[in-house]
């Protein structure tokens, strides 16, 4: 399977790097300065708290070419639609991994039905200069699997073959049948985490302040139960059925750690903002959040 990844973000720089390492057919798609940086030294990679930077070679390119068997789009979720742009001339299927709370019809809509999967990657790190640094369990030891689904929740031959190659890659990805509400799940979630998070300044910030936390997650509760089916995936029933005293000490706990930092709160950058902003937008076209 030849495969492009779509995005040299953290993310996309994580997953392209295994892939590669794995002996994978995969180039990374950068632009700009990131272009320039991966040609001259590859995607850099540092585990947290270490000095030591060791490349990968994972070949780059800077527009999209025929050929790829796969195309994993990890781009934030504001960027999407130019990407939707070049990819529309191209063959192959395409696996859609990021914050996206607007169903696939879009994504069809733009590049053909049949050519859409649905995502989400679980890993994350930050970036220092031109070096990814992430924790040494990251997404190839993670205890939460990589979720893949067909946007109608069907298992088909395709979904079982592209899980079966990033399970050999030491990815662990499951075929997920509600890829759709879970995607609409988390970002009902993170929208009202990230604004709460920015509005206090920083994870810490907000941690310190539990009434702070206690009216996010009322408001995440209202918005859960509002959805017409359940949270998927089941961990996160919990925001509606655990006592408000326990799932404030968790929350405060959860942003005064390290996972918090790597999983982007601490990001204040526009990106972020717009990020954020884009999602909350597709949450109320859908009624989530208003």
């Amino acid at each position: 399977m030849k495969l492009l990844v779509y995005g040299a973000g953290v993310c996309g720089s994580l997953f392209a790097a295994r892939l590669y390492e794995a002996g994978l057919d995969v180039s990374l798609l950068a632009r700009g300065e990131r272009l320039a940086s991966l040609r001259r030294h590859g995607v850099r990679l540092a585990e947290e708290g270490s000095p030591a930077v060791r490349r990968v070679p994972v070949p780059v390119v800077e527009h999209p070419a025929g050929g790829y068997d796969l195309t994993a789009v990890l781009v934030r979720t504001h960027h999407v639609d130019a990407v939707l742009e070049s990819l529309a001339g191209l063959e192959g299927d395409v696996l859609f991994l990021h914050n996206w709370a607007a169903g696939a019809e879009p994504l069809g809509a733009a590049i053909g039905r049949e050519r859409v999967l649905l995502g989400f990657p679980v890993w994350g790190g930050t970036m220092d200069g031109d070096v990814v640094r992430h924790r040494a369990a990251n997404f190839m030891t993670s205890r939460v699997p990589m979720p893949i689904g067909e946007p109608d929740g069907r298992t088909t031959p395709r979904l079982e073959r592209i899980v079966g190659e990033f399970r050999t890659a030491g990815i662990r990805a499951k075929a997920e049948p509600r890829m759709d509400a879970w995607l609409k799940t988390h970002a009902a979630v993170d929208v009202l985490l990230g604004q709460a998070v920015h509005a206090a300044g920083g994870p810490v910030a907000l941690a310190g302040d539990p009434d702070a936390v206690r009216g996010m997650l009322h408001l995440m509760r209202q918005h859960l139960a509002a959805m017409p089916t359940p949270p998927v995936p089941r961990a996160l029933a919990a925001l509606r059925t655990l006592p408000e005293g326990m799932l404030v000490a968790l929350v405060r706990r959860f942003l005064r750690s390290p996972t918090a930092v790597y999983s982007g709160l601490s990001d204040a950058s526009p990106a972020t903002v717009a990020e954020l902003e884009r999602l909350a937008e597709q949450m109320r076209d859908h009624g989530k959040i208003r």
